[in-house]
């Protein structure tokens, strides 16, 4: 069940529409198109075994407090592919306060994902009040004291660095956005100056940027000083608006092409959704829209004898059924979803991903993030 904290933490991500033509992958050459002839050294190597290899570690993945104990093993299972797990364990309430979610901090979890070889980078979000993360970005005292608390936070586990999801300035209007911008940018620098001088990693994870969402963030900026910079590639279509995909192939590649132009694309990370909407159909409706897992989604769409319809335009899965009362519209994304999305990821050379959040997903989505 999603907490009343990740219903607002989602809920605030705006809608936005794609602007380009999506596009796919071309094929990898043959040898003979590579100019390789049979006689050639590259040519008379034996031919490696994709299932004797391990797959590279490209994936990262955000760690749900409410679902510790099942992401946890989610992320063992998987664990020879992810590189980075956030567990979503801190809130950032004041300029001098972080607090812990339930489970924060558990020893067990830190050590066994080190001992997989996955570093742990737990994630710091916020859910103030309008205004409030603003008025601590535009103060050079109540930052500094900010980043000080963030500093405090990572030393309490032997942690491999911080990511900083912070998501209610997005909404800042045209008065302040500039100096509430520049603001972050200066704590993002701060911060990752700390990290790094430490050995640690600095995430810092944003809004799609297009032509109407995600100026708050100076991407140029944050590429710069950050390891890695996390766009959330979800919530196209969100709970406070119309039924529709999650995600899109036009919108991946309109993000894409803007970000990479600001930030280097070894350092990007692409959010993948795992979950999806539950939304009453009619627009007029006073139902709630209700969020549910790949897991979910799956298991109502069996109860309710829906049939499985893959949107061709958007890539993305989808079912309708009638609960009794009104006929509700559910999208959502799995391995099909992804592996039609994915193209459009690696033609802009990204190869890291996120996926929101572990235990969320279709399994089969792992073989398709490995390539196979």
């Amino acid at each position: 069940m999603i907490t009343s904290v990740v219903t607002a933490r989602l809920s605030r991500a705006f809608a936005a529409v794609g602007l380009l033509a999506a596009a796919a992958l071309l094929p990898a050459p043959s040898v003979a198109a590579s100019g390789l002839s049979s006689a050639s050294p590259a040519a008379r190597e034996p031919a490696v075994d994709p299932a004797a290899a391990p797959p590279p570690r490209t994936v990262s993945g955000w760690l749900p407090y409410w679902d510790q104990e099942g992401a946890y093993q989610d992320a063992l299972r998987h664990a020879d592919q992810l590189h980075t797990v956030s567990p979503f364990w801190y809130e950032a309430v004041s300029a001098g306060r972080i607090d812990s979610h339930p489970g924060a901090g558990e020893r067990r979890i830190i050590d066994g994902l080190h001992r997989a070889g996955v570093k742990v980078v737990p994630t710091v979000m916020e859910t103030m009040e309008p205004g409030a993360l603003a008025a601590i970005l535009t103060s050079p005292a109540r930052r500094t004291e900010h980043a000080d608390a963030l500093m405090r936070t990572v030393a309490t586990r032997d942690y491999d660095g911080l990511d900083l999801d912070y998501e209610s300035i997005a909404a800042t209007g045209d008065a302040t956005y500039a100096s509430v911008r520049d603001g972050f940018t200066t704590l993002a620098t701060d911060l990752c100056r700390r990290l790094r001088s430490l050995g640690k990693q600095c995430v810092i994870t944003v809004f799609p940027k297009t032509a109407t969402t995600g100026r708050i963030w100076d991407y140029a900026a944050l590429g710069r000083v950050a390891d890695r910079v996390r766009i959330m590639g979800y919530n196209l279509h969100w709970s406070g608006g119309d039924p529709g995909p999650l995600a899109d192939t036009r919108w991946y590649d309109d993000i894409l092409t803007r970000a990479t132009a600001l930030v280097p694309a070894a350092k990007l990370e692409m959010g993948l959704p795992a979950y999806g909407w539950d939304w009453p159909a009619d627009s007029d409706s006073t139902a709630a829209t209700k969020h549910v897992t790949w897991k979910e989604a799956e298991a109502l769409r069996a109860e309710q004898g829906a049939p499985y319809r893959l949107d061709e335009v958007s890539g993305t899965p989808y079912f309708t059924y009638d609960d009794g009362t009104e006929l509700r519209e559910v999208w959502y994304q799995d391995a099909r979803g992804v592996a039609t999305h994915l193209p459009v990821v690696r033609k802009h050379g990204v190869t890291h991903t996120v996926l929101w959040a572990l235990n969320f997903e279709d399994p089969q989505v792992w073989p398709v993030l490995a390539g196979s």
